[in-house]
C-alpha cells in the first residue's frame, strides 16, 4: 500500500509498472518519496516563514499545506516528465528547465528553515539593529528639539549674564561710596558729605533696579525651563510612541536581512542539502539507465504515435480522393445545356425583378 502511495508520488504509469520486476517498482517508489519528503519540509517551511508574517497557526498552516501541495506537485510534474532517451545529452537538455525549476524549489524551501534553524542567531543580530536603530531614532527626534532647547539655554544663559553684570556694577557701586565715607577714594575727605550722599543714591537706585531685574529675570528663567521641561516631555512621548515600531521589527524580510548577515557557510550547505534532496528523482532519473519501464513506456508511445500517423495518412487520403471527385462531378455538371438553360432563365428574373424594384424606388422618391 505504501509502495503503491509512493509510486503515485513519482507520477509514473501504474499500470506499466504492474508488468515490470519488483526492482523496477522500488526504484521508482524511492523516487516518489523523495517528491513526498520534499512537499513536506516545503510545508513545514512554508508554515513557519508564514507565521512570521501572519503571527496565526492557523492561517500559517493553512497557506502552508497549500503551498506543500504546490510544490508536490510541481516536483511530481517535473519527475514525470523527463523521459529516458538514447543520449545522455538529449536527457540533460530536456531536464535543464527543470533541473533549473529545481533548484528555484531548493531556494525557497531552504531560506525559511534557515531562519528557524539560525533563529538565535538570528534575533541576536535583529537586538545590534533595534539598538543601533533606537539610538539612531533618538537622534533623529532630538534634532526636532535640540535647536529651540539650545535656544532657550541661551535664552536663559543671556538672563543669568544680565543679573550677574547687574550685580557687579551695584557691588562697584557700593565699593565707591564706601570709599568715599571713608575718604579712601573720590575727594578722599572722611566722612558723609554730599558727594557721599549722591553715590549713596545711586547705588540705592540701581540697587532697586536690580532687585526688579532679578524678579524679571527670574520670572522669565522659569517660562523658559518650563519650555524646555515641555520639549524634554514631547521628545520622551515621541520616543516612546516610536519604540513598538522598532521593536516589532522582526518580520520576515528583517530576517531574511538578518540572516545574510550571518556567516555564509552554514547557510550554503543547508541550501545545498535541499538541492541535492529536490533534485535527486531528476539526477536518479538522468544516471540511471533505461529500465523495463521505459522501454515499455517508449514502446507504447510509439504505438500510439504510430497509430495517429497512419489515421493522419488516412485522412489525407480521404481528402484528396474526395476533392478529385468532386471536381469531375462539378466539371460534368458543367457541361449540361439543361442546366445553363435553367440557370440563365432565373438570371434573367432576377434581374427583372431589381430592375422593377429600382423604378418603384425611384418613383416614390420623386
Amino acid at each position: 500500500m505504501l509502495q503503491r502511495f509512493f509510486i503515485f508520488c513519482s507520477g509514473a504509469d501504474t499500470d506499466i509498472l504492474d508488468e515490470c520486476s519488483s526492482g523496477e517498482r522500488t526504484k521508482y517508489a524511492g523516487i516518489g518519496a523523495t517528491v513526498f519528503f520534499t512537499a513536506v519540509m516545503a510545508t513545514i517551511a512554508a508554515s513557519y516563514a508564514l507565521y512570521t508574517v501572519f503571527d496565526n497557526y492557523y492561517s500559517a498552516i493553512f497557506f502552508g499545506i497549500i503551498w506543500g501541495l504546490l510544490i508536490f506537485n510541481l516536483d511530481r510534474f517535473i519527475v514525470s516528465t523527463i523521459k529516458k532517451r538514447n543520449s545522455f545529452f538529449d536527457e540533460l537538455i530536456q531536464a535543464s528547465p527543470r533541473i533549473a525549476l529545481a533548484i528555484i524549489i531548493a531556494i525557497v524551501i531552504s531560506k525559511p528553515l534557515e531562519m528557524k534553524i539560525f533563529e538565535k542567531e538570528i534575533n541576536q543580530v535583529l537586538l545590534i539593529e533595534k539598538n543601533e536603530m533606537t539610538l539612531a531614532n533618538k537622534d533623529q527626534l532630538a534634532l526636532q528639539y535640540t535647536p529651540s532647547v539650545t535656544a532657550l539655554d541661551t535664552e536663559i544663559a543671556g538672563l543669568k549674564k544680565e543679573v550677574t553684570d547687574k550685580e557687579t556694577e551695584v557691588n562697584a557701586l557700593y565699593s565707591t561710596y564706601i570709599s568715599e565715607a571713608e575718604g579712601t577714594a573720590g575727594t578722599q575727605k572722611l566722612g558723609k558729605g554730599p558727594v557721599y550722599k549722591e553715590k549713596r543714591e545711586k547705588h540705592d537706585a540701581e540697587l532697586a533696579a536690580l532687585a526688579e531685574l532679578k524678579k524679571t529675570n527670574a520670572e522669565k528663567i522659569t517660562a523658559a525651563e518650563a519650555k524646555i521641561t515641555t520639549l524634554a516631555t514631547e521628545y520622551k512621548t515621541k520616543v516612546a510612541d516610536t519604540q513598538p515600531i522598532i521593536d516589532g521589527f522582526d518580520g520576515l524580510m528583517a530576517r531574511v536581512n538578518a540572516l545574510d548577515k550571518l556567516p555564509l557557510l552554514p547557510s550554503l550547505f543547508i541550501f545545498l542539502l535541499f538541492l541535492a534532496i529536490e533534485t535527486s528523482p531528476i539526477l536518479a532519473k538522468l544516471l540511471s539507465p533505461k529500465g523495463a519501464y521505459d522501454l515499455k513506456l517508449e514502446e507504447q508511445e510509439s504505438a500510439l504515435k504510430s497509430w495517429v500517423t497512419q489515421q493522419k495518412t488516412q485522412r489525407d487520403i480521404l481528402v484528396t480522393t474526395d476533392r478529385d471527385i468532386n471536381n469531375r462531378v462539378y466539371a460534368d455538371i458543367a457541361e449540361e445545356q439543361e442546366l445553363y438553360d435553367y440557370k440563365r432563365k432565373k438570371a434573367r428574373e432576377l434581374m427583372q425583378m431589381q430592375a422593377d424594384a429600382f423604378y418603384k424606388k425611384q418613383k416614390s422618391v420623386l
